[in-house]
């Protein structure tokens, strides 16, 4: 009877469906047996159309290495005379990290660079919204304007401004070009057409470092459930392919967390670390690949289907250096570019690309000792803005976040002094991050210390250079207990103790100014480093804090350095700031302990006391028993 009953159920399911109107269901599952596709990838080249000052990267050389690669995949006609299949792809931050951006929402350099390179589609990364959502639809419609090739564009969990109002022109910008969710490529191989589904996330951190996008977030597990089952619904694909800007560091992170949790993804090109994965990380049936940074690397993936699955047929890193040879075009529109840049933008500085501003004396700065220069060159520029009305600045921050380069031995150009401080844009809208004058308690500034020694190890990030200040720290202590001296060094020489409840006025760009509340969440409510005005009120509006010239000119982060670089002519590297003391001793590990040690302390006394207890009552036991035997 419940076979009976089986057949008929099956006939009616059968009946309802070749009844129902509309189109039939596609096959939701992908081919059994696919050709190989070849994957050409870059992610997080943060607009590096030149070599930097090691000679590594630029477009005009990547340009060179994907005709190349490309020319390679046509002559395999193993498969068809087509050749093998190539998609290129890119996983977001294109923008942020030269010059060039500071025409990203008038002539959008990078779009266009990407489509001059024959980029298929491209995702955006927290760097895209730097401009806000005014810049990001300005550049789309540049680049729509300029007529040129353009990539595609996949974004599937942060499409919707917070703010509906607010977004409308962002929202239409991203219809008109338009931003999908996915889009599916094809390649003739052969008699087949080999069907290439993408699509593009953006992860939880790099929403975090995106403060000014005004965008809402969804979780990229749900989003990319929903768009693979979309995905194999609808279309018939040979590979689905994750563009995420989210990141994996060794074997773990947000797409490392996205392989395991959603299944059906093929391929994540995994952007915004700035990983480099020698061999692609395998997590169930996905494969995780990272090429680096800053056009260093192209990475080549080749795959293959069968009925198991996909699987890695070759794999490499290609370096993007002084062996491969210049693509004319690539650099002749980089030189256009180069144009506007010195037109619209360091015209008003007084300043060329290629002008010499000092010369580096020695080896090549480390990122401590740029963090420190950087932090000089702040304290000067507030100094020589505020002339006679200048209010000593007590610390001057650079995190490591915000240092994108580092000072070379030999000349320093305007273009690698900007490298350096390249990121974002002020409140007027123009590119760069301002400096901010703020003002925090002693005790915030040991907080903030204590951020450097514990919880940088975390958060690369937050790790802290600068002026103003001294500390030492031991590694092997506690977390978050492990500053053991801090002190100010005084403008005329000399230091002097940090006092708790004392105002000290700190200046840093306004990117790190409003990130100064990630350190009471990543600290779990443990640290505080709270901003405030000259009358220790606190501050939640880090934008009228910028420090401005009298006509209202905001004084740009990278500008405070290029004219202390020039101002000086020649530099060194400054002392170090902070000193790394590493002891086991006993004396070391206890002396002077802060509330997180005392805790601890605490509980392995409240354990040792329970465990006397616990003895003494189970030797009282014992006695009682043998006194009742006796």
């Amino acid at each position: 009877m419940r076979g009976i009953r089986r057949i008929w159920a099956g006939l009616l399911c059968a009946f309802v469906l070749l009844t129902q109107t509309g189109s039939p269901a596609v096959a939701a599952e992908p081919l059994p047996s696919s050709a190989p596709l070849t994957i050409l990838f870059t992610h997080d080249t943060h607009d590096h159309f030149y070599p930097d000052g090691d000679g590594r990267g630029g477009y005009t050389r990547l340009a060179t290495l994907l005709e190349e690669q490309r020319a390679e995949a046509a002559a395999d006609t193993r498969y068809g005379e087509n050749g093998r299949a190539v998609v290129t792809l890119d996983a977001g931050d294109f923008s942020m990290g030269s010059l060039f951006q500071t025409i990203y929402a008038a002539d959008a350099p990078e779009l266009r660079a990407l489509g001059a390179m024959g980029c298929d589609v491209t995702t955006f990364g927290n760097h895209e919204f730097d401009y806000r959502q005014q810049g990001l639809a300005e550049m789309l419609r540049a680049a729509m304007d300029s007529g040129d090739p353009l990539p595609a564009i996949v974004q599937a969990n942060y499409t919707t401004p917070v703010a509906p109002e607010a977004g409308r022109e962002l929202v239409q910008a991203m219809e008109d070009y338009p931003v999908m969710d996915y889009v599916v490529l094809e390649r003739e191989v052969g008699d087949d057409t080999l069907r290439v589904a993408v699509f593009g996330v953006m992860g939880l951190d790099s929403h975090e470092c995106a403060p000014m996008s005004g965008m809402e977030y969804q979780p990229i597990e749900e989003a990319a459930r929903r768009v693979v089952a979309e995905i194999r619904e609808k279309e018939r694909a040979d590979y689905i392919i994750c563009l995420s800007h989210s990141g994996t560091e060794e074997g773990r992170g947000e797409d490392y967390e996205l392989a395991k949790a959603v299944d059906g993804i093929d391929v994540i090109i995994s952007g915004h670390t700035h990983s480099t994965l020698p061999e692609p990380v395998q997590v169930n049936d996905t494969l995780i690949v990272s090429c680096g940074e800053y056009t260093q690397n192209l990475g080549v993936l080749t795959v293959s289907r069968d009925d198991s699955g996909v699987k890695l047929e070759d794999y490499q890193l290609i370096p993007v250096d002084d062996t491969v040879r210049e693509d004319p075009e690539m650099a002749a529109l980089a030189e256009g570019f180069q144009h506007r840049v010195n037109e619209t933008y360091l015209a008003g500085y007084g300043l060329g690309y290629d002008q010499v501003l000092a010369s580096v004396e020695g080896s090549t700065f480390s990122i401590e000792e740029t963090g420190n220069l950087i932090g000089d060159a702040y304290i000067r520029a507030i100094q020589r803005l505020e002339g006679a009305d200048y209010v000593p600045v007590d610390f001057a921050v650079a995190p490591s976040g915000v240092i994108r380069d580092f000072l070379r031995a030999g000349p320093v150009t305007t273009a690698q002094a900007f490298d350096i401080l390249s990121l974002g844009s002020g409140a007027d809208g123009t590119p760069a991050y301002p400096l901010v004058s703020v003002y925090l308690t002693g005790k915030d500034l040991k907080n903030a210390f204590e951020v450097d020694a514990s919880i940088s190890a975390l958060m690369p990030a937050a790790e802290l250079y600068g002026a103003g200040m001294r500390w030492t720290w031991n590694p092997h202590r506690m977390i978050l207990d492990r500053v053991t001296a801090s002190e100010q060094i005084l403008p005329e020489g000399g230091t002097a103790p940090i006092q708790d409840d004392r105002l000290y006025r700190v200046a840093a760009d306004l990117y790190s100014g409003q990130m100064l509340g990630a350190v009471e969440a990543q600290s779990m409510g443990l640290l505080t480093v709270t901003p405030r005005d000259e009358n220790g009120e606190i501050v939640t509006d880090l934008e009228s804090r910028i420090v401005k010239a009298a006509d209202g000119t905001e004084l740009k982060a990278w500008y405070a350095l290029a004219a202390y670089l020039e101002e000086q002519g020649t530099v060194r590297a400054p002392e170090s700031r902070k000193t790394e003391a590493a002891s086991w001793s006993p004396l070391a590990l206890l002396a002077h302990p802060g509330a997180p040690t005392l805790a601890v302390l605490g509980v392995l006394l409240a354990l040792a006391a329970l465990v006397v207890l616990t003895v003494t009552l189970i030797r009282r036991r014992r006695k009682r028993r043998r006194w009742k035997r006796g």
